[in-house]
């Protein structure tokens, strides 16, 4: 038997020592690391997105967890609804490289624990509510890192120069936050980076750092709303493998670098909305350009002709800017174009004649040039065209052929040009057809027998039209306006034209319409313009008219109408009024014998008056003593009233001395229903609702201001419905909607329900009382707060931008937690000015929820028997199928954003639309949205705040309701503005609140920062 080695046992011994304990540390590691994960869990509250982290399963089994070797390298916790801190521990798992903790609602300061996290290669903490400063020693993070991604939170201050010290950093996302200071150039000594993404930060005003060129691997830099200004270094062109170069919504100056075009990697390219100046370069060799926006600048010059030869272009925005000559010829060949925007330039000579016959062209918006020649033959030879805006240029010729089968147009826009010929006849049978706008050129040509379905514009004016207006015009019931002034239709107007019931405005005037006026024009519910001036009509008048409730404008003037003038008409509120030349007779309706309608009845020579300042006769004397005579048994009849009026007081007087319990409205019938501690009983309510304590009424009663403790001057509202009868079944729900909804809400932004008070016939709702009115009042009411002026005078109080903004955050909170925070969700279904009513310090309340309808389930529709709503407000979908969920809204909301902005009221804008569809139409015509805004408030340190909120109800009031935003969407853009504005605030000596606010989602992000063409999106 051979002898064994003493030196082979001892290396065989130390073998089997140290292979032991290893096997016994790995599984310790193991359990170690499960236990640290376990202790995570129970850290933050055991989230239930978790809960399948136990002790009875292995952790790297779970979906969050990845490991190599048994060991964790990777946590992945996006959006997991996780609530807390970051704690130190969690660089217990030394091994950790990857650590996401994506959309979620972690707060505090930047997590300086993990700076012992050693081998962290990628850190996401983006979208949560991180807030404070970026630590200057933040290169203590592993060396290693090559991700970092902070985007989404409210950070401030400056970003220290230490950053740019990971050598091995690929990415750098800080987008989204709060950051008001400074940038570093060093970011320029990360030669590693391949994405930069700074956009959307309110930085101090900063140029580009010159060395932020030597990012020679950067394939991706977003700087947009990064308050840039200065020049775009010239030396751009070094950074050969950049793809993404977006600096838009910034205030740069000078050229645009030769050497941005020379970049042949680039793919995408934004510089919208600065104040770049000069010609484009002219030399291209991106040849990879995928979309070029250089729109809303100062641009001149002519557009380059290797812009034909940018072959893999599917999108070019040159609009808002100055330039001239033609269109190079070879852009019409570029095979992916899909969009071009070049309107309001000073572009001339013919459109390229092959756009759209090589390409899949979907947009065509070529507006406010000086174009001449006729449109392309091919604009829509591949059948995806949506939209075609080319008013206002000197276009003539016939509508393209290819328009003819063009089934996928929404919108076609051409007025202002000189086209001739018929309209495409097989675009009346379009389906997605939405508006025709072909006024003020010269067309010929009849209407079909029947429009398309989904049209809501058909303007028409001012063109060479013939024929009979169509009876089948009731297909098109959406129809909102229908303009066809000055052609030569012929006929009569036919009755089914009064069956839509979303009309706003009717012109036809100038034409040879003949025959009577319809005779039921019940439905026009939404009218406000009615114009058949200068046509042959002829008949009486119809008393219906005044049934208008909303019609402003009626013009029948230079017609052959006869009879009496229907004294109904006298009810209605005319801003615009004209029946004169015609052959009516008899005496002008009282109500409308005022100095406002002096030219309203000229030419009609059997019309008298009354009233001698009109121009026109007096009513002869048998007139007059028949007006004597009625004057005479009016005053017997107001004697006899007197006499029993003063019976009437005798008797209650004598019957409350009879029985004092009876004092008036003081039986034992009230039932009083308290929701807050009161300091008034139901007596002291019911003994001061008297006529000069009316502050308000509506269609359902009156709101009275009543004061409760005299000495301290408190006042409550009172809504009141009350018929001394038993109340009608409708009345009936909107007092048991409005009670069930505000008794069991809470919201500092809903006005408060003290209680109510009902009996058999009387229904009582006592509210705070806010002494500041409606939101409608201060914009727009004619008796808002007045003050003296310097000179003297008196004029009205203006409601500043702050205020104004103030009310909007404080309302859209409001609806917010009515559709987000309330079980079950609540629509309110009436959101319009003069229901947002402002305390002493103008925090908004959100007010009058009798229309309001709770849904069953979050999300789902409620059908109602009727559409409920005011005009101008009302959401499209809601009006055509009565279904309410919480967009119809946000629509409303989105009116009222726009009144906040412009001023307007709701049914304003033109004579021809409301607010919405006015500011829908402002954008599609190329109009800046700063000349929207109101002229009282518009200051510089304010615009983009004003334009912002003005395109935020642009986005509100979307015809789709699923591409409008949510009102949680909506309060999250706004409160991003007011962060700004705090900024303007602290840079002025004011305070800055850092609380952190909700963060945003991709999609809150693009509803606030999207600058492309709105009007695209109709």
């Amino acid at each position: 038997m051979s002898k064994i080695s003493p030196t082979f046992l001892q290396i065989t011994l130390s073998l089997l020592i140290f292979t032991l304990p290893v096997h016994g540390n790995s599984q310790t590691t193991a359990d170690q690391e499960q236990a640290i994960l376990l202790k995570l869990k129970q850290h933050w509250s055991n989230p239930p997105s978790i809960e399948h982290w136990n002790s009875t399963s292995t952790h790297c089994t779970w979906p969050e967890i990845n490991c190599t070797g048994g060991s964790v390298i990777g946590l992945s916790l996006a959006e997991k609804n996780i609530n807390g801190t970051i704690p130190p521990f969690i660089c217990d798992l030394q091994n950790l490289t990857l650590l996401s903790l994506l959309n979620n609602f972690i707060h505090g300061p930047f997590p300086t624990v993990l700076y012992n996290c050693s081998k962290l290669q990628t850190l996401d903490i983006s979208q949560n509510y991180f807030v404070g400063s970026i630590p200057s020693d933040i290169h203590r993070l592993s060396s290693q890192l090559r991700e970092l991604n902070i985007a989404y939170n409210n950070f401030t201050g400056d970003i220290p120069a230490s950053i740019g010290r990971f050598s091995e950093l690929r990415t750098l996302n800080i987008e989204l936050n709060l950051f008001n200071g400074t940038f570093p150039p060093e970011i320029g000594n990360l030669s590693n980076l391949e994405l930069l993404w700074m956009a959307v930060n309110p930085f101090a005003p900063s140029k580009i750092p010159s060395n932020f060129t030597q990012l020679r691997k950067l394939k991706s830099l977003w700087m947009s709303s990064a308050n840039l200004i200065g020049e775009i270094p010239e030396a751009i062109g070094n950074m050969t493998a950049l793809e993404l170069l977006d600096v838009s919504t910034n205030q740069l100056t000078g050229n645009i670098p030769n050497g941005v075009f020379l970049l042949k990697n680039l793919t995408t390219l934004h510089l919208h909305k600065n104040k770049l100046s000069g010609e484009i370069p002219t030399s291209v060799e991106a040849f990879n350009l995928d979309v070029v926006d250089l729109s809303e600048n100062n641009l001149t010059g002519t557009i380059p002709d290797d812009f034909g030869k940018l072959t893999k272009l599917t999108g070019l925005a040159l609009f808002t800017n100055h330039l001239s000559g033609e269109v190079p010829q070879s852009i019409g060949r570029l095979a992916g174009l899909q969009v071009i925007k070049l309107f309001g330039n000073n572009l001339s000579g013919q459109l390229p004649p092959d756009l759209g016959r090589y390409s899949m062209l979907r947009e065509f918006q070529v507006a406010n040039n000086q174009f001449t020649g006729q449109l392309p033959d091919y604009i829509c030879a591949n059948g995806v065209l949506v939209g075609l805006a080319a008013m206002y240029n000197n276009l003539t010729g016939e509508l393209p052929s290819s328009l003819g089968n063009c089934m996928s147009l929404l919108y076609i826009q051409v007025h202002g040009n000189r086209l001739s010929g018929e309209f495409p006849a097989g675009l009346w049978t379009s389906l997605n057809l939405t508006q025709v706008i072909i006024k003020d050129n010269l067309f010929t040509g009849h209407l079909p027998d029947k429009l398309p379905r989904n049209l809501t514009r058909l303007e028409m004016s001012n063109n060479q039209l013939s024929g009979e207006i169509p009876a089948g015009i009731s297909s098109s019931r959406n129809l909102t306006v229908f303009t066809a002034s000055n052609n030569l239709f012929t006929g009569t107007i036919p009755q089914e034209l009064t069956a839509l019931p979303f009309l706003t405005t009717l012109s036809l005037d100038r034409n040879r319409l003949s025959g009577h006026f319809p005779s039921e024009i019940v439905s026009w519910d939404s009218l406000n313009t009615l114009n058949l001036r200068e046509n042959q009509l002829s008949g009486n008048i119809p008393a219906e008219i005044g049934s208008l409730r909303v019609l402003t404008s009626l013009d029948l003037s230079e017609n052959e109408f006869s009879g009496q003038i229907p004294s109904q008409i006298g009810r209605l509120k005319l801003n615009s009024f004209n029946l004169s030349s015609n052959s009516l007779t008899g005496r002008i309706p009282g109500a409308l014998e005022i100095a406002a309608y002096d030219d309203s009845f000229l030419n009609n020579p059997g019309l008298c008056s009354n009233n001698p300042s009109l121009a026109i006769q007096v009513c002869s004397s048998g007139a007059k003593k028949s007006g004597r005579i009625s004057t005479q048994l009016f005053a017997i009849l107001i004697s006899v009233a007197s006499v029993v009026f003063v019976l009437a007081i005798i008797f209650t007087f004598f019957v409350i001395k009879v029985n004092p319990k009876r004092e008036v409205g003081l039986d034992l019938t009230w039932k009083l229903t308290s929701f807050q501690r009161l300091n008034f009983t139901v007596s002291s309510i019911l003994s001061r609702l008297t006529e000069n304590s009316i502050i308000g009424s509506g269609g359902s009663g009156k709101v009275y201001r009543v004061p409760v403790n005299s000495s301290e001057g408190e006042f409550v509202a009172v809504k009141r419905i009350w018929n001394n009868r038993k109340l009608d079944q409708k009345l009936e729900n909107q007092f048991l909607a409005e009670v069930d909804i505000l008794s069991t809400i809470r919201h500092s932004n809903i006005v408060k329900l003290l209680c109510c008070m009902s009996n058999e016939t009387s229904k009582l709702l006592v509210y705070e009382f806010l002494e500041n009115g409606s939101l409608h009042d201060w914009l727009h009411g004619n008796n808002r707060p007045r003050q003296p002026s310097g000179s003297g005078s008196v004029h009205h109080v203006v409601l500043d931008w702050p205020k104004r903004f103030q009310i909007a955050v404080g309302a859209a909170r409001g609806l917010c937690y009515m559709h987000s925070d309330c079980s079950p969700p609540i629509v309110h279904r009436d959101v319009k000015s003069s229901n947002i009513l402002l305390d002493p310090e103008f925090n908004a309340k959100i007010a009058d929820f009798g229309l309001a309808k709770m849904l069953i389930k979050h999300g789902e529709p409620n059908t109602m028997s009727a559409v409920a709503g005011s005009i101008g407000y009302i959401a499209p979908e809601y009006a055509l199928t009565s279904r309410a969920n919480d967009k119809i809204d946000v629509y409303s909301f989105g009116v009222v954003l726009l009144e906040i902005a412009t001023g307007k009221k709701a049914s304003e804008g033109d004579e021809e639309m409301g607010l919405a569809g006015w500011a829908w139409h402002q954008l599609q015509e190329g109009k800046s949205i700063e000349d929207a805004l109101d002229e009282e408030i518009k200051e510089p340190c304010y615009l983009e705040e004003m334009c912002g909120v003005f395109k935020l109800g642009i986005n509100c009031t979307h015809t789709l309701p699923s591409t409008r935003p949510t009102m949680k969407e909506v309060l999250q853009i706004l409160l991003r503005y007011k962060r700004r504005m705090a900024f303007q605030e602290n840079n002025g000596g004011g305070e800055y609140d850092a609380a952190p606010l909700l963060k945003n989602s991709k999609r809150e992000r693009r509803l606030e920062t999207d600058d492309d063409d709105l009007a695209s999106n109709v």
